[in-house]
């Protein structure tokens, strides 16, 4: 197995009719569009407890696009310049921020659109609005959409995962994996939690095995032990990286011994730190859809870049896949960019057909495409297992299963 530092997780209403103004006629440069830059805007928590994830995350952004800066710029000479609030990872703030980021700031689009409760809160304005967003910081399926046909369907652009999907690959690795056919779910009652649970019951259904869910409520203590005393091959965390941190020690609590499989949200060095007490007692595994090894196993190109490029500012953040992400969130956005005319006008819709023009790389996982209404978000994912070394006393990851997509899984596994 090759051992890696880390893989990747690793998450309203309308204002009044001032919106419209911000439409633009489309044979003009849309708003954000200035001579000498493009304006981009996100609001993500920074500060507190969950900066862990937010401020890596926009360390990454701003890397990818000091990186482009640099270099020349997009689209003229254009540079990116990113708009920033932190939102505390309240949806109410994050639709206050995300608001006055289109009226105030005028920016041309959302990259890297952060946290369920943002996310949910704006989903409606923005989609009326027609403005372009690329990647989301969530996998809430609000931005799942087989076929997206108007214009603020259409300027949607989900990266990552979404937690139905993940359920299913649950499952599916579950039994192909770990040869479970019980399998235990200890979930969280958001969004998280929930549309996890919907994804591994409809995967267990097809796969003809058993489900046993108990909803974690508190410190999760008297939960774990009631699904541990069931007798489960294997135990899933339907839940966010931080609440996941509660539910390993519960179960350690609990006496626990089977494999416990997290969501992609907690595949990072950063979780596998807090958590490592518990490998003694039994192994935790994670999926992970980036991809940072070359055909040759070892770091691709893409990876090396970013760490060149993430250490000039932030060496901390070298082996940091919320800070990954945030790279990955600008490069999509940047790479939409490159595909559009610079003798034309920057619009919105412009920019739109680009995304949709043919299938999109980014270097650090599976080409996205987003044609024909397609707004599913990444579906080819590996497994990886976390591990702890005592005498480096460091923790890291060891993949377990490749990159490869559900129906691939399932097809093997109904041989």
């Amino acid at each position: 197995m090759k051992k890696i530092v880390l893989a990747f997780m690793l998450v309203v209403g309308l204002t009044s009719l001032s919106a419209c103004n911000i439409l633009r006629v489309e044979t003009e440069h849309a708003q954000g569009v200035h001579e000498d830059r493009i304006l981009v805007g996100n609001t993500a928590v920074n500060t507190g407890d969950l900066a862990f994830v937010g401020a890596p995350f926009l360390a990454g952004m701003e890397a990818y696009f000091n990186m482009i800066n640099e270099s020349g710029g997009v689209l003229g000479g254009r540079n990116i310049e990113l708009i920033h609030y932190s939102d505390g990872f309240d949806g109410e703030t994050g639709n206050t921020y995300t608001q006055r980021l289109m009226e105030e700031d005028e920016v041309f689009a959302m990259v890297g659109h952060f946290g369920t409760p943002t996310v949910g809160a704006t989903d409606e304005y923005l989609t009326v609005l027609g403005v372009p967003r690329v990647y989301y910081g969530t996998g809430t399926s609000l931005v799942y959409n087989e076929n997206a046909e108007s214009l603020g369907e259409r300027a949607s652009f989900p990266v990552q995962p979404v937690y139905e999907f993940e359920g299913e690959l649950m499952v599916a690795r579950a039994v192909d994996q770990l040869n479970a056919q019980r399998i235990g779910l200890l979930y969280t009652g958001n969004e998280n939690g929930i549309e996890i649970r919907e994804g591994m019951l409809r995967m267990a259904e097809e796969l003809g095995v058993e489900v046993v869910d108990v909803l974690a409520s508190g410190d999760m203590e008297a939960e774990a032990l009631s699904l541990v005393d069931q007798n489960v091959d294997v135990i899933v965390l339907g839940m966010n990286q931080w609440s996941a941190i509660s539910g390993v020690f519960a179960l350690l609590t609990a006496g626990n011994d089977v494999p416990v499989i997290v969501s992609y949200v907690a595949a990072d060095t950063s979780f596998a730190d807090l958590v490592h007490p518990a490998l003694g007692a039994f192994d935790i595994y994670a999926n992970a859809w980036v991809d940072l090894l070359g055909e040759d196993g070892e770091p691709s190109d893409g990876y090396n870049t970013y760490v060149e490029e993430i250490s000039k500012e932030h060496p901390e953040y070298a082996n940091n896949s919320f800070a990954i992400a945030g790279w990955i969130a600008a490069m999509v956005f940047v790479e939409g960019l490159m595909l559009m005319d610079e003798n034309e006008a920057i619009t919105w819709e412009a920019y739109i057909e680009a995304m949709e023009s043919g299938q999109l790389s980014y270097d650090l996982g599976a080409d996205l495409d987003y044609r024909n209404g397609l707004r599913t978000g990444t579906q080819i994912l590996s497994l990886l297992q976390m591990q702890y070394d005592s005498v480096e006393e460091a923790t890291y990851f060891d993949i377990v299963a490749p990159m490869e997509h559900i129906n691939d899984i399932v097809s093997r596994i109904e041989e």
